[in-house]
């Protein structure tokens, strides 16, 4: 493996293996503290969290990565490494990896990754390298590409979750709990429905009054949530909390609000939650009247709306490993430009003692001599040095980057070059 691609790693959870339990207790509630203390083992790392994947992202190797999580009480992750961590990257900046195939905010959220990454000084150069490509082939999978036209978000696929459990949402009253980015891809979805009222909660007022006012809905401080619990049909949270925001004793008491004057069972409650962490707490599914959804009953909406994008994934996957070749090279002309200048700083070194040895010889050379000569140095040292560079060039770009550096010690130091049979490079 070329010593530049195996410098990624990439360990964690997704919706493919983990369910939103699962999800929950490999998250990482104090981003900073987490990055702080990965930086003191990594030259870089960065944090992906999202609604369905936790994923670490380390300039390292992976068994290094595996100690390190394990030390934090992690376990169940997949762990790649190398190409397969790139081609990884590259395959979630295209939606590929994505839940709901297609969806376009795990571009933003990559962006997110590195911003905080390099807000903490733990995004190296190197990472930020890889997350830039990955963000540059996600945009390019959907400009030649037709993965997300129709596709939905998570956003919109709760709203489509609700809309089949309750039949339609036209005339209801639909209440939105969250008003950062995923608060606004639901209210943008349920704009499109004849909703009779649509509210909007927050802890930070001003911001719920901002989505409301976009999609004219109603502003709702959180100390009035459970009377417009009380009032609606569906519920939809998705805040960035840290813990519960609807709390299971109080949406029971909201509950009885709801009964039906002579059965005296309340009116049916639908909460679809998917924030992670859960805004809803343990238990709240028991409570007579409340269905309760979380994003694991997203995924029957990605198999719905998947078919009609098999063909575009498969389109996608292939400009993708398209593009990966396309950036294993350019990480090998790196690996080539780090030898042929090792190379080139040592020649330079050599030109200039001789050079200074023949003017030291040459006294009373004048200006124009001293001149011919530096140039005369110049040229021979680059002639001499043009196969060697070509070979080394060549062997690092083909990701044999043990036989460049053999090529350059044999020069510099006079050792022998052994056959590169000799010493397979791993396959990429």
């Amino acid at each position: 493996m070329n010593k530049h691609t195996s410098r990624i790693a990439i360990a964690g959870v997704s919706h493919h293996t983990a369910d939103v339990m699962a999800l929950e207790a490999f998250r990482f509630g104090d981003e900073p503290a987490f990055l702080a203390a990965a930086q003191k083992k990594f030259h870089g790392v960065l944090l992906l969290q999202t609604c369905n994947r936790v994923e670490v992202i380390v300039e390292g190797d992976a068994g290094s990565l595996r100690e390190f999580l394990e030390e934090h009480g992690r376990k169940g992750f997949f762990l790649l490494e190398g190409r397969e961590a790139l081609h990884h990257l590259l395959s979630l900046a295209a939606g590929i990896e994505s839940m709901i195939v297609g969806e376009d905010q795990i571009i933003g959220q990559l962006k997110k990754a590195l911003a905080d990454g390099e807000a903490a000084g733990t995004a190296s150069t190197f990472l930020a390298l890889c997350i830039n490509k990955a963000v540059h082939v996600g945009i390019g999978v959907r400009k030649n590409t037709r993965i997300n036209r129709g596709a939905v978000s998570v956003g919109s696929a709760a709203v489509l979750l609700a809309e089949s459990e309750i039949g339609t949402l036209e005339g209801r009253h639909i209440l939105v709990v969250g008003s950062g980015e995923m608060g606004l891809l639901v209210a943008q979805a349920l704009a499109a429905k004849q909703l009779t009222a649509m509210y909007v909660a927050n802890r930070t007022f001003g911001r719920a009054v901002k989505l409301a006012e976009k999609i004219g809905g109603k502003a709702v401080r959180m100390n009035e949530l459970y009377r417009y619990i009380t009032l609606s049909d569906v519920v939809i949270s998705c805040t960035s909390a840290p813990h519960p925001v609807i709390h299971r004793q109080p949406l029971k008491e909201a509950m009885l609000a709801r009964c039906w004057p002579v059965e005296g069972h309340p009116r049916p409650l639908i909460i679809v939650d998917i924030a992670q962490p859960r805004d809803v707490e343990e238990g709240a599914g028991a409570i007579d009247g409340v269905r309760l959804f979380t994003i694991d009953d997203l995924r029957q909406v990605n198999e719905q709306t998947m078919s009609t994008r098999r063909a575009e994934a498969e389109r996608a996957a292939a400009y993708v490993n398209d593009e990966l070749e396309l950036f294993i090279r350019q990480l090998h002309r790196k690996s080539a430009d780090d030898c042929i200048a090792a190379l080139h700083t040592w020649a330079e070194a050599v030109r200039l003692r001789e050079r200074d040895k023949a003017l030291a010889r040459l006294a009373s050379a004048d200006d124009r001599t001293i001149e011919v000569i530096d140039d005369l140095s110049r040229v021979l040292t680059k002639k001499i040095l043009t196969d060697a560079t070509a070979s080394i060039r060549t062997c690092a770009e083909e990701g044999d980057r043990s036989t460049a550096e053999a090529l350059v010690q044999a020069l510099i130091r006079g050792t022998t070059v052994n056959d590169p049979l000799e010493h397979p490079e791993t396959p990429e």
